[in-house]
C-alpha cells in the first residue's frame, strides 16, 4: 500500500489532488503538508493527515516521512513563473533546494518520487511546434531554469541512487476549484470566472499568443498513470511532454461566446508574462508519453469549457 507525502498540498494541483490520491488510496494514507495553513483549505486539511513542512527545512520532510511511515513523495512545492521572476532568488532555493532535500530524504527512506517539470523548461530556442521529447532546452526564466535543472537531479539521482523518480512537465493547467497562484497562463483560469460574474475580461496575454494548457482531471489523471506505470516501460522517466490542448486567448474567448453570447474582451498585455509565453512552444509533442504510459486527456477546449462554465455557475451561485 502506498503511504504518500503531498508537499504544496493546498496549492492549485496540490488541493485536488490530495482529495483524489485520499480517494482511491485511502485518506489516512495521504499526508498533506504546506509552509502554512491556507484560509478555504479546510477539506483538504481536515479530511486526512496534515502537517506544516517548510521544503527548505529537510529535517521536518524526513520527520514526516518517517512519522507516517511515507514510500512515496509528490513534490509540488514550487513558486511559479511569473512570481519567480519577481522573486529569482526564493524561487531557486524553494524550487531546487526543496526538491534536493526531498531527493535525499527520499534516498535515505528507500521513497518514491513524483515532481512536476513544465513547458517552461523549453525556451526560445526550442522547436515551436509539436516540440519534440527530447530537444533544446533554454529556459528564459528562473522558474525555467530551476525546471531543468530539476528534471537532470531527478535524472540523477535515478541513475546514481535508484530512486524511483517520476514526472511529467505540465502545460497550462485550467481549474474551477483553486485560483492559480502567479503563472503566465493564468489568464486561462481568470477568463472563466470573469466571463460569468462581469461578461468581460481584459487579457494581459496577446491575440495570437497559442500556448498548450491542460484542465485538470486530465492532469491528475496523468499524475496517478505516471505513478502506477510499470516502471519497466519508462525510458524518459522525469520528464514527459504532456498535453490536450493548443490555443491563444481569443479561441477561448470564441468558445465562451457560445454558451455566453454578451461576452466580450479586451487586451492590456503584461510585458513580463508576455515576454514569458513567447519563449514558451506553441504546442507539445506527447507521443513518448502515449507510448510508454499510455497518457489519453479526455478534454480538448470545447468539452473543457462547458464543464468549467457548469462548474462555476455552481460554485458562484450565478
Amino acid at each position: 500500500m502506498r503511504k504518500i507525502l503531498v508537499t504544496g498540498a493546498l496549492g492549485q494541483i496540490g488541493s485536488e489532488l490530495t482529495m483524489e490520491l485520499r480517494k482511491i488510496y485511502g485518506n489516512d494514507n495521504v499526508v498533506a503538508s504546506s509552509r502554512r495553513m491556507k484560509e478555504g483549505q479546510e477539506k483538504v486539511i481536515e479530511s486526512g493527515p496534515f502537517e506544516i513542512v517548510e521544503v527548505t527545512n529537510a529535517e521536518q520532510i524526513a520527520d514526516v516521512v518517517k512519522k507516517h511511515e511515507v514510500n512515496t513523495i509528490v513534490h509540488l512545492a514550487a513558486l511559479l513563473s511569473a512570481v519567480g521572476e519577481q522573486k529569482p532568488n526564493q524561487a531557486w532555493d524553494i524550487n531546487m533546494n526543496g526538491l534536493y532535500n526531498v531527493l535525499e530524504v527520499a534516498r535515505e527512506k528507500n521513497c518514491a518520487v513524483f515532481t512536476p517539470s513544465s513547458i517552461a523548461a523549453f525556451g526560445p530556442s526550442t522547436p515551436k511546434d509539436k516540440t519534440p521529447q527530447d530537444t533544446i532546452q533554454r529556459p528564459g526564466t528562473m522558474y525555467g531554469v530551476t525546471k531543468v535543472a530539476g528534471e537532470l537531479l531527478c535524472d540523477y539521482y535515478y541513475k546514481k541512487f535508484g530512486v524511483d523518480t517520476r514526472g511529467v512537465r505540465f502545460p497550462g493547467l485550467i481549474s474551477y476549484e483553486t485560483l492559480p497562484g502567479g503563472g503566465t497562463t493564468d489568464y486561462a483560469v481568470h477568463i472563466y470566472y470573469e466571463a460569468l460574474k462581469q461578461k468581460k475580461y481584459t487579457s494581459f496575454i496577446q491575440e495570437g499568443t497559442l500556448m498548450d494548457m491542460m484542465y485538470m482531471p486530465d492532469a491528475l489523471n496523468a499524475i496517478i498513470s505516471l505513478m502506477e506505470a510499470n516502471p519497466d516501460k519508462l525510458i524518459h522517466r522525469n520528464a514527459f511532454n504532456i498535453t490536450a490542448m493548443s490555443f491563444a486567448p481569443e479561441d477561448i474567448a470564441a468558445e465562451i461566446k457560445k454558451h455566453i453570447p454578451e461576452f466580450e474582451m479586451d487586451y492590456d498585455v503584461d510585458p513580463v508574462r508576455q515576454a514569458i509565453a513567447d519563449s514558451w512552444p506553441d504546442s507539445l509533442d506527447d507521443s513518448a508519453a502515449r507510448k510508454e504510459w499510455g497518457w489519453d486527456p479526455k478534454y480538448d477546449l470545447s468539452s473543457m469549457t462547458i464543464d468549467m462554465l457548469e462548474k462555476l455557475k455552481e460554485k458562484l451561485n450565478k
